[in-house]
């Protein structure tokens, strides 16, 4: 990585997300999700959704062809969660306990929201692709706080 590109990353840091898990089902049924920070709504009319994945991950091949998928918006209090998910490899759902959703997607628990999602469209995005999914159902529990992700670490939004 570039020294620019090190700073462009660094500049994109400050700016402060959501911490997101995103789950899918291989066709061989063995679930799948990592970490993302970079969801986000599109559309009401359809409701949509979006975000991105380094092409060069380790569940890019299932995320590819997988016709569903969930994104789970983490409360702060699953910081662990965050941090299995965002791990290459091994099985993160060990121990975990979670729902089969639409399509099969592994759901999971105690989360401030969940959308569970149709893969509407993936467009090139450089060095990711950018998967759309279309919500066919979601959950929100509006008593939990959100996890929050800023300049490389969590962090917690200020209560008035």
């Amino acid at each position: 990585m570039s020294d620019d590109s090190k700073a462009f990353r660094q500049a994109l840091g400050q700016f402060a997300t959501g911490v997101t898990v995103v789950t899918t089902v291989g066709s061989d049924g063995v679930p799948t999700g990592l970490t993302v920070s970079s969801f986000n709504s599109v559309s009401l009319e359809p409701p949509l959704v979006l975000w991105s994945l380094d092409r060069l991950a380790h569940s890019m091949p299932v995320f590819q062809v997988a016709p569903y998928f969930a994104v789970h918006v983490l409360s702060q209090d699953q910081m662990n969660l965050s941090n299995t998910f965002a791990q290459a490899g091994g099985d993160k759902f060990a121990g975990l306990t979670w729902n089969p959703g639409i399509g099969g997607v592994p759901l999971l628990p105690e989360c401030c929201a969940v959308f569970q999602c149709e893969t509407a469209h993936r467009y090139d995005g450089g060095d990711h692709v950018i998967f759309v999914g279309e919500v066919q159902a979601f959950d929100s529990a509006e008593d939990r706080a959100p996890l929050v992700f800023c300049g490389g670490r969590y962090t917690r939004l200020a209560q008035d």
